[in-house]
């Protein structure tokens, strides 16, 4: 009985939430990417293109003053693609496709264009007002621009206070929630008569139990091999994701022009975008786009600023290329999903999205193994976004306080979203996600809009040693930049 009652108190939270809260807090979010992007594109005279002939350079270079307790610009962009590429870019896609439809794919696409220079400002301002750690490392991020840059110690805290609730309870349930649905098509293939539906059954308890005993062990013990081990193999399996999208492309080779079409159409259906605009392709599109790119939002610079560079905009370039590495996984995973039947034959089945239709799509493809890879895909990428997650948030909590009591209560509370997440329906999960995600990008984006001065003044002196052919080193003081106590 009581487990009715909670049941039927998420459901109509969620439909509070989906139809009251979530538009309007996804068109404001919408509309400040859409003018930060702009923004910073033209402030910096499309950065994010312009210096990508400098990527590899950077991504190369030994600094002098290197140590164990540093982390090099190649690991920084390890750590952010890491957390970029993930759950977002499979079944965020896939859903974005079923609700917003196929032009959903194009406004990512836009975003990402002109997100590229949002990634390169937060992530330069994460660099310029870093600090030192108690390990000798650096440690920085927006709260700490917002607070050294803009004068303000609150809204610092209050963007730490959002990120906190945004990736170990948002984006967390999230993680959990993705997991779990995806061993749905076992469920259904070993039980085709099975009386009750797996989301009823008690496999999703069963799962969610194991997923927080192991949240539990790497909260509290600090066992991070499992987390190293998935990272060395995510990249790889990133890698071989897009090829075999690559290669689903070319086995229908025939259909890129209608697809291409479809995609096109569907973009610049204006009488749909106006007609209900909150849940139109476009606004669908960047807000998913956002969530598997991160440009804007305030977590990548948390590992920008962790980085030993001999320049700020050295970082803000490295991860303004990480959202093209970002690009490449999207647009795979949206056409693996717009070439399948399951997408393009089913109707309205198609909006039971997320796993589930990139799994069919994977089925169709390669079989069983086509399902069997991308179960263990999105299992390795969930792994290690929870702990990406995780250290995020934490890093979040370590500079609002240093009690225990506190980071104890913190740990418990982000082990239990674990399993709550797991029990969640699929609308749920995203609309909390979502409204997590739209009060902590707005957050980031009006200071990174207040900054523009901050981040072209340092790029203008990035520029201006490259012309003269010598490595960029950079000194705050000299810029007239103050509260960036690592660069004097």
């Amino acid at each position: 009985m009581k487990l009715d009652i909670m049941l039927d108190f998420a459901n109509k939270a969620s439909d509070i939430i989906a139809n009251k809260i979530v538009p309007n807090t996804d068109i404001i979010m919408v509309v400040l990417l859409i003018v930060c992007g702009l923004y910073y594109s033209f402030l910096t005279r499309f950065v994010q293109f312009r210096m990508l002939s400098s990527v590899f350079k950077i991504l190369t270079e030994k600094n002098e003053g290197h140590a164990k307790e540093h982390i090099s610009p190649f690991q920084a962009l390890m750590i952010s693609t890491a957390s970029r590429v993930g759950i977002g870019n499979i079944a965020g896609i896939s859903l974005a496709l079923a609700t917003g439809g196929a032009g959903a794919l194009f406004w990512m696409w836009v975003m990402a264009f002109f997100g590229g220079a949002s990634a390169f400002a937060e992530s330069t301002l994460a660099q310029v007002y870093k600090s030192k750690d108690d390990t000798g490392g650096f440690k920085g991020g927006p709260a700490y621009y917002i607070k050294k840059a803009l004068g303000s110690h609150f809204f610092g805290a209050f963007f730490a206070f959002i990120l906190i609730i945004t990736y170990a309870y948002g984006f967390n349930g999230l993680q959990s929630q993705t997991m779990t649905s995806s061993f749905k098509v076992y469920y259904d293939m070993f039980n085709p008569n099975a009386a009750v539906d797996f989301a009823s059954s008690s496999w999703p308890m069963i799962i969610g139990i194991v997923l927080t005993i192991f949240g539990a062990w790497m909260f509290f013990s600090h066992h991070t091999k499992i987390g190293k081990i998935s990272s060395l193999i995510v990249p790889f399996m990133a890698l071989a994701y897009v090829l075999l999208a690559v290669i689903a492309v070319l086995m229908n080779f025939d259909k890129i022009p209608s697809v291409i079409h479809m995609i096109l159409q569907s973009a610049f259906d204006f009488k749909a975008i106006f007609g209900g605009f909150a849940g139109s392709a476009l606004v669908i599109g960047i807000k998913r786009g956002l969530f598997s790119n991160e440009a804007g939002m305030g977590s990548a610079p948390n590992a920008a600023a962790a980085a030993l560079t001999s320049h700020p905009a050295k970082q803000g370039v490295i991860q303004a290329f990480s959202v093209l590495i970002d690009v490449v996984v999207c647009t795979s995973s949206g056409f693996l999903v717009l070439f399948s039947m399951a997408y393009l034959g089913l109707g309205e089945s198609k909006i039971d999205g997320g796993m589930p239709l990139v799994q069919e799509a994977m089925r169709e493809y390669y079989g069983s193994f086509g399902i069997h890879f991308i179960t263990i895909a999105i299992v390795l990428f969930a792994i290690t976004s929870l702990i990406g997650n995780y250290y995020y948030a934490q890093a979040n909590v370590k500079y609002l306080t240093n009690s225990k009591f506190v980071m104890n209560l913190f740990r418990i509370t982000a082990v239990a979203m674990i399993f709550i997440g797991s029990q969640m329906n699929l609308k749920l999960a995203w609309n909390l996600a979502d409204l997590t995600m739209a009060f902590m990008a707005t957050t980031n984006i009006i200071s990174l809009l207040l900054l523009g001065g901050i981040v072209n003044k340092v790029l203008k002196d990035f520029n201006t040693q490259q012309k003269s052919d010598i490595d960029p080193k950079f000194n705050a003081s000299k810029l007239g930049i103050k509260n960036a106590e690592c660069w004097d």
